[in-house]
């Protein structure tokens, strides 16, 4: 377990990530995390947005379903 502080940051409160668990994520400044709900009850911190995956993997699948379609439009 990692402990993070609430620090202020300006006019808000923020946590700052130490570099281990950035590179863990491989995430680097500006880029976004995600603070999503856990299962017990708390949160998750992730580098994975939950909707693009959602969509990657919908997308995965017309394309496996339409793949001789996908392969003929392909050739024009």
């Amino acid at each position: 377990m990692i402990e993070l502080k609430v620090r202020k940051i300006g006019n808000s409160l923020g946590i700052v990530l130490p570099k281990e668990v950035l590179a863990r994520l491989k995430v680097s400044q500006g880029e976004s995390v995600y603070l999503t709900d856990s299962e017990n009850g708390g949160y998750r911190v992730t580098a994975l947005n939950k909707n693009f995956a959602d969509q990657m993997a919908e997308a995965e699948r017309i394309m496996h379903e339409d793949r001789d379609l996908l392969h003929e439009l392909a050739k024009r």
